[in-house]
């Protein structure tokens, strides 16, 4: 599904008790504070070349996850009580878990596709930890229901809460591209931390280019092939359907950014 154009393309992040919405060049966000109250504010976003670079592939995937990075200590600052996915304690020990776990994998013997694939897999352990408990999944949700009621002029209760613009569909290609690409720098003799960077932004890059052309091309088979493990993603673990009160804090996000958006 590809944005109307009469609507502004816009993404999205779940919090841990809210939702923060990018738009082309300004991020609102929304967080029912721990007394229940409902909170929200909104900024312009950094340019990192992310605009600039829209002809340039490869380029252009990497320096707007970069951008959609640099915009969370700016959501914490304007918005001290809202809570990133990964700010908890449980899913931070489970990184330093997956770490040593990946860094035991590779030591055990020469660089495979199997074993990449294995480390590839463990990476994904605390995110998936991270939606398993809380209310992160629903404000996931709440994430592509608030976005898809708007694209669709419905309301946000009464659209899927699978999108098809989720970044769950970047897990499949980057995970695939990450494990082929350690192989290959290993085998080549690059070693060490700036090697695995390197190879980490050329999955993010190839990962966004692949989910790129899926939007182009929806209707073909290969697309919908591509797409099939995101959609997973979404159905089993991802998602679960919000509450009223989540939908509020949905709907808040989504009228801030409309509010900043059109202001400009």
């Amino acid at each position: 599904m590809t944005t109307p154009e009469d609507k502004l393309r816009l993404g999205g992040m779940a919090l841990r008790n809210g939702l923060l919405v990018h738009g082309p060049t300004h991020w609102a966000a929304a967080v029912r504070a721990r007394e229940g109250e409902l909170k929200v504010a909104s900024g312009r976003k950094p340019d990192l070349g992310g605009r600039a670079s829209e002809g340039v592939p490869a380029l252009r995937g990497v320096l707007k996850l970069a951008e959609a990075v640099t915009v969370l200590p700016l959501v914490k600052r304007a918005l001290p009580e809202a809570k990133l996915p990964m700010q908890d304690v449980r899913t931070l020990g489970a990184m330093g878990a997956a770490a040593a776990g990946g860094h035991a994998i590779r030591s055990s013997g020469a660089r495979t596709l199997g074993r990449e694939a294995a480390v590839a897999l463990l990476s994904l352990a605390p995110a998936l930890l991270a939606l398993r408990g809380g209310d992160l999944a629903a404000y996931h949700g709440v994430e592509h229901k608030a976005i898809a009621g708007y694209e669709e002029d419905a309301d946000a209760a009464d659209v899927d809460k699978e999108h098809e613009r989720c970044g769950s569909h970047l897990v499949a290609p980057m995970l695939a591209a990450a494990t082929v690409g350690n192989v290959a720098a290993r085998r080549a003799g690059l070693r060490g931390p700036a090697a695995e960077a390197a190879v980490g932004l050329g999955s993010a890059a190839v990962a966004v280019e692949v989910f790129a052309w899926s939007e182009r091309h929806p209707a073909t088979a290969l697309a919908r092939l591509l797409r099939r493990p995101g959609f997973e993603i979404q159905r089993a673990i991802g998602t679960r359907e919000p509450t009223g009160d989540q939908l509020e804090v949905g709907r808040a996000a989504l009228a801030e950014i409309l509010r900043v958006e059109r202001a400009v």
